[in-house]
C-alpha cells in the first residue's frame, strides 16, 4: 500500500462500520461466499461518483449513524444514504449527495439515524485502501475477511486512502435522481423457483404482493427478516425434504431470495448463505435491492410488486443513469485547491509517508 496515505483517525466507530466494495466477491457462491459489498449498491455508487472514483472503490457502509472520523489529511469526501443522522463537518451541518472538501484536523460526525432510510455511505476520493481478498476488498462478516481485518471498524483505526493526482471536481446530485427514501417501501420482486401453482397457492401469492410486510428487529447483512405469515400452501409437507411444505432438497440462493423458513420470509443480504433447504418463493429484482439496505430493522413496511424481466431491466437502467456522474450539478468554489497546488501537495505528502 505504498500508494496511499492516511486520511482519517476513527474517533467514533458507530454500530457496525464496514469497508465494502462493489459488486464485492462475486463467482465464489459455489464455494460458499456470498459476494458482500454494499447493503445499498446505488447510494454506495453516488458517494463513489460523487469524488470521481470508480462507482466500486472501497468505502465505508454506516449502519444507523453514530460515527466520528477526523481528518488527517486534505481530501475530497461524499456522504449519501440515510436522512436525519445529523450529519456535520466541525460541528457545521454537513451536506448529503456532494462533494465535499476537508483538511486535516476536521471532524465528520453524524448521530444516531432517525430515517428515513438506515445507512449512511461515505466515499473518499482515491478509495478506501485495504488489502485485497479473494478478488475484493468488501468485508464479509461471516467468514472474517476483507475491509480492515475482516471486522467492523472500532475506535483508533486508521483509515489510508489511494493517492490522487487531482481534487475531483465539486459536484452535487441533483433532487430529481436522489433515491427516494420512505418509511413504507414498495420493493419490485420477481417469482422465484418455488412461487405458485407448485408451492405456493394462488392465493399465497396474492397475499405476499398485496399486502404490507413488517421489518423485524433481528435483521442484518444476513438476511432481513419479516413478520410471520401463515401460507396456506399447494401441498401438504416437503416430502423427503421434511415435514413442513417450505422444505426443499438443497439448493443455491440468489441474493435478495425471499426464502420462507416456516411461515417467516428472509430477505437474503449480500452476506446470506449461498444455499440450503428452504423455498425461495420471490427474488428482490437487481434496481430494487438498495431499498433493502435502507430498511429500518422494527419500525419500517413493505409492499412487493411484482415486475416483468423487461421492467426489471428498465429499472436498472434508470439505476445506471443515477449513479453517473455526468448528470449531476457541478458546483463552483474558490476554496477548491487548485489542479498544479495539488498535485505538489500529494506528491509531497506521499513522498512523506513513505519515508515514515
Amino acid at each position: 500500500m505504498t500508494d496511499s496515505h492516511s486520511v482519517f483517525d476513527i474517533v467514533m466507530p458507530g454500530l457496525q462500520t464496514l469497508v465494502q466494495d462493489y459488486p464485492g466477491r462475486r463467482g465464489l457462491q459455489s464455494k460458499g461466499f456470498f459476494p458482500s459489498g454494499p447493503m445499498d449498491h446505488v447510494s454506495f455508487r453516488i458517494a463513489n461518483a460523487l469524488v470521481g472514483n470508480e462507482p466500486g472503490a472501497p468505502a465505508l457502509e454506516i449502519p444507523m449513524g453514530r460515527l466520528t472520523l477526523r481528518a488527517l489529511a486534505e481530501t475530497w469526501v461524499a456522504v449519501t444514504g440515510a436522512e436525519g443522522s445529523g450529519l456535520r463537518l466541525n460541528s457545521r451541518p454537513m451536506p448529503l449527495g456532494e462533494t465535499v472538501r476537508v483538511v486535516p484536523g476536521d471532524e465528520i460526525a453524524c448521530s444516531i439515524v432517525k430515517g428515513p432510510g438506515f445507512r449512511l455511505y461515505l466515499a473518499v476520493a482515491g478509495g478506501i485502501d485495504v488489502p485485497m481478498v479473494m478478488g475484493s476488498r468488501a468485508t464479509y462478516t461471516m467468514g472474517g475477511i476483507g475491509g480492515v481485518e475482516g471486522r467492523a471498524l472500532v475506535k483508533g483505526d486508521v483509515l489510508r486512502a489511494r493517492a490522487v493526482t487531482a481534487p475531483p471536481p465539486r459536484l452535487r446530485v441533483p433532487a430529481s435522481l436522489r433515491p427516494a427514501l420512505a418509511n413504507l417501501w414498495e420493493v419490485e420482486v420477481m417469482r422465484g423457483p418455488h412461487a405458485d401453482p407448485d408451492f405456493l397457492t394462488e392465493q399465497d401469492w396474492k397475499d405476499l404482493v398485496g399486502r404490507e410486510w413488517k421489518v423485524d428487529l433481528n435483521s442484518n447483512r444476513v438476511g432481513t427478516r419479516l413478520e410471520s405469515h401463515r401460507f396456506q400452501w399447494a401441498r401438504p409437507s416437503g416430502e423427503v425434504a421434511g415435514g413442513h411444505p417450505s422444505n426443499v432438497l438443497d439448493g443455491s440462493y440468489p441474493i435478495g431470495g425471499i426464502n420462507t423458513n416456516g411461515d417467516v420470509p428472509v430477505i437474503l443480504g449480500p452476506d446470506g448463505p449461498t444455499a440450503g433447504g428452504f423455498t425461495v418463493i420471490a427474488a428482490v429484482v437487481q434496481a430494487g435491492l438498495w431499498k433493502v439496505g435502507q430498511l429500518r430493522p422494527g419500525r419500517d413496511l413493505i409492499r412487493f410488486r411484482e415486475v416483468s424481466l423487461d421492467e426489471a431491466l428498465a429499472l436498472a437502467a434508470r439505476v445506471d443513469y443515477t449513479t453517473d456522474p455526468h448528470h449531476y450539478e457541478e458546483l463552483w468554489c474558490r476554496a477548491w485547491t487548485s489542479t498544479a497546488t495539488w498535485a505538489r501537495a500529494s506528491a509531497a505528502g506521499a513522498s512523506a509517508t513513505t519515508s515514515a
